[in-house]
């Protein structure tokens, strides 16, 4: 597993570097697959579990401290430190295909009210029929999810990926750079492009134009059922007639526009609502339904996991990088936890790692 960290720079200088420095992050990585939270959870988890880290590791200088953990991850380049994840899916054997989803997500404790900085924000890229992280970017000072999602995509490999985001990334850059990367795109379209919105709203609210009959999904639980219909369209030569206005910015390869009609029951109450897609592939209303279904499993396999299973809504970590590299600790340790043992919940995998080394190294032993 140290193998996947010995191309990450160690930022460490002196008498700071007594510990390995792969063998550092290997620990960090072991026990945050083992419910492991915080710098002083690793120290504990290496105190506590020596036997299994020696099991892999040599420890030549003994075993490291909470602030050798703390130091190292206020320090550590979170670029440099991402690359890792590259390595670690080549070591699972696994690689996303099919839908890659981008999305952003606040860490909301992330934020240092002493020296006013504000909560970190990071956009991630989730290969959804996997369910693996393949990158993440933190938004800077001066920028955007919306250049940080580019910053992301750039270092990907989209051959052959069709990447998705909500109306915030539905832009002519973006869909410019997935397009020269290989990839296609599916986006969400809302009124941050009035003039496209009002005119997709308008095709698909008149009865006579020519688009495809619905495919229609049904779910039901909670007491809520909601029945979806799709339609696509790909006759769209009128969008970029002379009745457009001048010089507009126009999304390259533009192939489909497309509805998902929305009408949820609950308690008696019914409403409907209508949410607009375009995208670089000639989709079926099948297909269209099933890459939106798999771009909100984001949210639910990604976002949703993290703050339940590794309570990253209330990590307190604050200072210098360590908020970033600590959330990229969490979704490498997750990429680990979903590829094994599939049957199982990522919260009953954390738990009995915690628990055995036996079991603990069937999650780990999976790496190549």
């Amino acid at each position: 597993m140290a193998a996947c960290f010995a191309d990450v720079p160690d930022p460490r200088a002196g008498n700071a570097r007594r510990h390995d420095f792969p063998e550092l992050l290997t620990i960090a990585l072991t026990a945050s697959v083992c419910g492991a939270e915080t710098c002083v959870d690793f120290a504990d988890f290496a105190a506590d579990r020596e036997a299994l880290s020696r099991s892999f590791l040599m420890l030549d200088n003994g075993l490291p401290s909470h602030d050798t953990f703390s130091r190292l991850f206020r320090l550590l380049d979170p670029a440099a430190f991402a690359t890792a994840f590259s390595t670690l899916l080549d070591r699972l054997g696994e690689k996303g295909e099919g839908v890659l989803a981008i999305d952003g997500k606040t860490l909301r404790r992330s934020f240092d009210r002493a020296a006013g900085g504000s909560p970190l924000h990071v956009v991630s890229a989730f290969a959804s029929e996997r369910r693996l992280v393949l990158g993440q970017a933190a938004v800077g000072e001066t920028g955007n999810e919306m250049t940080a999602a580019r910053e992301l995509l750039t270092l990907l490999d989209l051959d052959g990926l069709l990447v998705t985001g909500d109306a915030l990334h539905c832009q002519t850059e973006t869909a410019q750079l997935i397009a020269s990367k290989g990839g296609d795109w599916l986006f969400a379209l809302k009124a941050n492009r009035p003039a496209l919105h009002a005119a997709v709203a308008a095709f698909f609210a008149d009865p006579t134009s020519d688009f495809s009959t619905a495919h229609t999904t049904t779910d039901a639980d909670h007491g809520r059922i909601e029945v979806r219909r799709h339609h696509v369209a790909h006759d769209i030569d009128w969008l970029f007639s002379d009745r457009r206005y001048q010089d507009e910015p126009r999304l390259p390869g533009l192939q489909t526009i497309a509805v998902v009609e929305a009408e949820v029951t609950r308690d008696g109450e019914t409403t409907t609502s209508r949410r607009f897609c375009v995208s670089s592939v000639r989709l079926t209303p099948e297909t269209f339904a099933k890459a939106v279904r798999a771009h909100w499993s984001i949210e639910n396999s990604l976002h949703w996991v993290l703050d339940m299973a590794f309570d990253e809504d209330r990590a307190r970590t604050r200072k210098d990088n360590g908020p970033e590299n600590l959330a990229i600790l969490r979704k490498l340790a997750l990429n680990v936890l979903q590829s094994a043992r599939k049957e199982l919940s990522i919260r009953r995998k954390r738990k009995r790692a915690g628990w055995s080394d036996d079991f603990a190294r069937t999650i780990l032993g999976q790496m190549r």
